[in-house]
């Protein structure tokens, strides 16, 4: 049994003062009280928040970030689609030990950042030639190893990739993502989800590329036939070649098919959704399916901005997630998102709904909610008895957030902190950042660099 301490502890109608956790030794809350003078108490001099809830992650990608920013000069665009070949580059060089390094390197820093919770959108399946490793999850299991070093939940989603393209054979770049049909990606997913249970933290869920990367029909089948109690994740809508080739190929928007084909219901999460027309917009929103919302890497990559003032009028809810991991901090990921709504709606109150007007209340609840849903979590209490203690720990250090008021400190916390504020990281009652540091951090980051050592791409 532990005790941990906070100046305050957010939960949904406000701030508890002087809050105290008490956990067991699985990391369940037994309590939650307020006493300002219990002695017994791990004492953090800071404010602790929900557990950020990452809802999209290829963590190898990690392996790369800021090394496409260095453009040839010519006439040639570079966009998402020359971004994709240097992925490619890396996603056939990489081996299971090299993965898991770059993996838990990546997690140890999510949570260094705030975040609890991962939703690994993960489809390097194979060896480097194309053919299944003897553990046909192979790869995915080093994902799990890897959250259980850096100490984060994660959901694995195993991810079905079968074309290259709208009506397309896959290519040769591609070899290791591919499965054939939907009686294999099955197979992948059952072989997955026996690996969750080497941990406790890990959960699954099913995944889909993108509309054009597995045919339609198999699409629709999967979300009719397949498991109905997990998350249901799908990439669609990031690009506009992605929608032209979908109209030539499906006389359809791709979320417009998904809508006429798809019963989708709160399970689905639709990561990007770019680029859509009021009809589609609203249709996701009444349909209950949430978006993952990437802010730092759709910019990264020139994708364009989402809809969320329609969105959010037609009640439609969205998460966060890191993706490419060009950042990794959720206060940034959230202040992206919002100034680049200020900038196209020339509006201050982007997280706003009917009945919400505080923008870092809005923000931090729909980005918890949400996001838990992408891990198979519908809990709406941000702390309670009975749940597991994953929290976000700001330090009351910064003169700007110990003077602020109950009512003016969560938004404080988000348009004025940075990860030099990150006090610590509580995951399933277990503290993993001590001085700003993993408590791992020095062997993750020794695997970490003889692995990207051996790769040689930076």
């Amino acid at each position: 049994m532990k005790k941990y301490a906070f100046k305050s502890l957010l939960q949904r109608n406000g701030w508890v003062e002087n809050a105290i956790v008490s956990v067991d030794d699985n990391g369940i809350i037994t309590a939650i009280t307020n006493d300002s003078v219990d002695s017994s108490a791990i004492q953090f001099n800071g404010y602790a928040l929900p557990g950020f809830q990452n809802a999209h992650s290829h963590a190898f990608q990690y392996a790369m970030a800021g090394l496409a920013e260095v453009h040839q000069v010519s006439s040639v665009s570079d966009d998402f689609w020359s971004w994709r070949e240097a992925m490619y580059k890396l996603a056939l060089s990489v081996n299971p030990d090299q993965m898991e390094a770059i993996a838990t390197m990546l997690y140890s820093e999510m949570v260094r950042h705030g975040y609890t919770n991962v939703a690994e959108f993960h489809y390097v399946h194979h060896d480097k030639n194309g053919q299944h490793y003897s553990n046909l999850a192979e790869m995915g299991s080093r994902m799990i190893s890897a959250a259980k070093t850096a100490g984060i939940n994660i959901t694995l989603v195993p991810i079905f990739y079968q074309k290259g393209g709208f009506g397309q054979a896959p290519n040769d770049r591609q070899k290791r993502f591919i499965s054939p049909d939907i009686e294999s990606y099955l197979r992948l997913l059952e072989s997955s989800k026996e690996a969750c249970n080497y941990y406790e933290g890990a959960n699954i869920g099913i995944g889909i590329h993108s509309l054009r990367g597995v045919e339609p029909t198999d699409v629709a089948a999967i979300a009719k036939n397949g498991p109905q109690d997990i998350p249901f994740h799908i990439h669609i809508s990031e690009q506009l070649k992605e929608i032209e080739d979908s109209i030539s190929y499906l006389g359809k928007r791709p979320v417009e098919w998904l809508l006429d084909n798809v019963e989708m219901n709160d399970r689905f999460h639709l990561v990007h959704a770019t680029h859509l027309t009021e009809s589609e917009t609203v249709g996701i929103a009444k349909s209950k399916a949430n978006v993952v919302l990437c802010p730092s890497t759709e910019g990264n990559l020139g994708d364009g901005l989402f809809p969320l003032e329609k969105f959010q009028k037609e009640g439609g809810s969205w998460s966060i997630g890191t993706d490419s991991h060009i950042g990794i901090n959720p206060l940034e990921e959230l202040r992206i998102l919002d100034y680049g709504q200020r900038l196209i709606t020339h509006k201050r109150n982007t997280f706003t709904s009917a009945n919400q007007g505080d923008s870092g209340s809005f923000a931090i609840e729909m980005a918890t909610l949400a996001g838990r849903k992408a891990m198979n979590n519908y809990s709406t209490a941000y702390f309670e008895v009975g749940q597991r203690f994953n929290a976000s720990v700001i330090s009351d250090q910064s003169p700007l957030l110990s003077l602020s008021s109950s009512d003016n400190l969560l938004s404080s916390i988000l348009y004025t902190a940075d990860s030099g504020n990150q006090l610590t990281t509580i995951v399933n009652g277990a503290v993993q950042i001590e001085n700003g540091q993993h408590i791992h951090s020095e062997q993750i980051k020794q695997n970490f660099i003889e692995s990207m050592n051996q790769l040689k791409n930076r």
